[in-house]
C-alpha cells in the first residue's frame, strides 16, 4: 500500500535518479519534477529516464521567463551581492524552483515533496523554507538527512552500485571532483580548497579573458524602474527588448569576453566555509550598469538607506528567506527606491572587464550649472563657511574632551 505521493525535484543525474528509485522502494508514488531555468540539459532524455525508473508522472516546467522577471530583476534592483562578491545565482534560483514544486504538489494532491540537497549545504534550507512558507502542511523527505539513506550511500561508489542493481543509467565518464549547479544566471562549482588553482576546463560559461576578442562590444542599456528594458549592441546593431532575451544576450556577450569569473571562500548559512567558483557574465554586466544609472538618478540619502537594504536582501536570499515577511518588506522598499532609476548607460565589455562610457537620463539629479566651476548658479560659496564651522563643532569638542587640543597628531 502506497505511503502517499511525493513530488521530487529531479535533475536526471545520478543522485536524484537513485533517490527516485529509493523513494519507490520505500513505498511512495513519485512525481518527477524538472525545472528548466536555463541549464544546458537534454530535457527529453531526462523525461524518458524518469519514465523508465517508474515515475508516476513527470513535469518538465520552463521557468526561464519567470526566473528573470520575478527573481533576477528584483536582485538587479537591489544590487544583490553576498559578502561583497557573490551574485547568488544558485540562491536566487531555489525559490523559483521550489515555488513551482509546491504548485505541482498542491495540484496533484501530494502530501510530500523531496529533493537531493545535501545535509551540509545551503540548498536544503532554501528549498524547504520556501516549501513550508507556501505549503505549510507539506511533509518534506530529505534523503541526505535520513540515516537509513546516508549510511547506505556513503559515496559515489555506493550510488553507482545501487544504480547498476536497479538498472539506472549511469554516466560513462567519471564525475569531476567538484559539484556543479547551472542555470540562466550562472554556473557554480564547489571544489575543495586544496586545489590551489581551478583547472581551465572547469569554466563553461565564460572564455578565458586572455583568449577573448581583441575588440570590445559596446552596449547601450536602457533602464526603467531599475530594470533593463532594452539592450543595443552599438558594435553590430543587435537589439533585444524582452527580459529573457536581454539577459540571455548579456550572458552571450559577457561569456565571449570572459566577464564574471570569481573564486571565493564564503560563509554558508549552516555554519561552515566553502570554496566556490562562479561564472555570472550577464549578471556582472547588469550590476555595473545598474549601479551607474542608480547613482545618477537617486537621492544621496535614499541611496544610503537603500544600500543597507540591499545588503539585508542579499543575506535573506542567500539564507533562504525569499518568502519571509521581512524579505517581502525589503523588496517593496527597494522597488520604491527604483521609481526614478531610468535612463541609458553606455558601456564597453572587453577582456574580462566592464567599462562605463557614459549615461543619460530624463530624471538625472546631475545639475551641470550647479556643479560647474565656471558658473555661479544657485549657490553662494559664502554659505560653505558656516556649513564647515557647524560641522567642526563636534570635532572640536571631541578633541577638547580627549585632551588633544594643541597637541601634534
Amino acid at each position: 500500500m502506497s505511503k502517499g505521493t511525493v513530488v521530487l525535484a529531479y535533475s536526471g543525474g545520478l543522485d536524484t535518479s537513485c533517490i527516485l528509485v529509493w523513494l519507490k522502494e520505500q513505498g511512495y508514488d513519485v512525481i518527477a519534477y524538472l525545472a528548466n531555468i536555463g541549464q544546458d540539459e537534454d530535457f527529453e532524455a531526462a523525461r524518458k529516464k524518469a519514465e523508465s525508473l517508474g515515475a508516476k508522472k513527470i513535469f518538465i516546467e520552463d521557468l526561464r521567463k519567470e526566473f528573470v522577471e520575478d527573481f533576477i530583476w528584483p536582485s538587479v534592483q537591489a544590487n544583490a551581492v553576498y559578502e561583497d562578491r557573490y551574485l547568488m545565482g544558485t540562491a536566487i534560483a531555489r525559490p523559483c524552483i521550489a515555488r513551482r514544486q509546491v504548485e505541482i504538489a498542491r495540484k496533484e494532491g501530494a502530501q510530500f515533496v523531496s529533493h537531493g540537497a545535501t545535509g551540509k549545504g545551503n540548498d536544503q534550507i532554501r528549498f524547504e523554507l520556501t516549501c513550508y512558507a507556501l505549503y505549510p502542511e507539506v511533509k518534506i523527505i530529505a534523503p541526505w538527512r535520513i540515516p537509513e539513506f546516508y549510511n547506505r550511500f556513503r559515496g559515489r561508489k555506493d550510488l553507482m552500485e545501487y544504480a547498476q542493481k536497479f538498472g539506472i543509467p549511469v554516466p560513462v565518464t567519471p564525475k569531476a571532483p567538484w559539484s556543479m549547479d547551472a542555470n540562466l544566471m550562472h554556473i557554480s562549482q564547489t571544489i575543495v580548497l586544496s586545489i590551489s588553482q581551478a583547472p581551465p576546463d572547469l569554466y563553461l560559461m565564460t572564455k578565458n579573458p586572455a583568449d577573448s576578442p581583441n575588440e570590445p562590444d559596446v552596449l547601450e542599456m536602457e533602464f526603467r524602474n531599475g530594470v533593463p528594458i532594452k539592450v543595443t549592441n552599438e558594435t553590430n546593431g543587435i537589439s533585444k527588448n524582452a527580459p529573457l532575451e536581454i539577459f540571455s544576450y548579456l550572458n552571450e556577450i559577457g561569456g565571449k569576453h570572459g566577464v564574471g569569473r570569481i573564486d571565493i571562500v564564503e560563509n554558508r548559512f549552516i555554519g561552515m566555509k566553502s570554496r566556490g567558483i562562479y561564472e555570472t557574465p550577464g549578471g556582472t554586466i547588469l550590476l555595473k550598469a545598474h549601479l551607474d544609472i542608480e547613482t545618477f538618478t537617486m537621492d544621496k540619502e535614499v541611496r544610503r538607506i537603500k544600500q543597507g537594504l540591499g545588503i539585508k536582501f542579499s543575506e535573506l536570499v542567500y539564507n533562504g528567506f525569499w518568502y519571509s515577511p521581512e524579505c517581502d518588506f525589503v523588496r517593496h522598499c527597494i522597488a520604491k527606491s527604483q521609481e526614478n532609476v531610468e535612463g541609458k548607460v553606455q558601456l564597453s565589455v572587453f577582456k574580462g572587464q566592464v567599462y562605463i562610457l557614459g549615461r543619460e537620463s530624463p530624471k538625472s539629479l546631475y545639475n551641470e550649472e550647479l556643479v560647474s566651476m565656471d558658473v555661479q548658479g544657485d549657490y553662494d560659496p559664502c554659505d560653505a563657511s558656516g556649513f564647515i564651522r557647524i560641522n567642526a563643532v563636534r570635532l572640536r569638542e571631541h578633541h577638547r574632551l580627549q585632551g588633544f587640543s594643541g597637541k601634534k597628531q
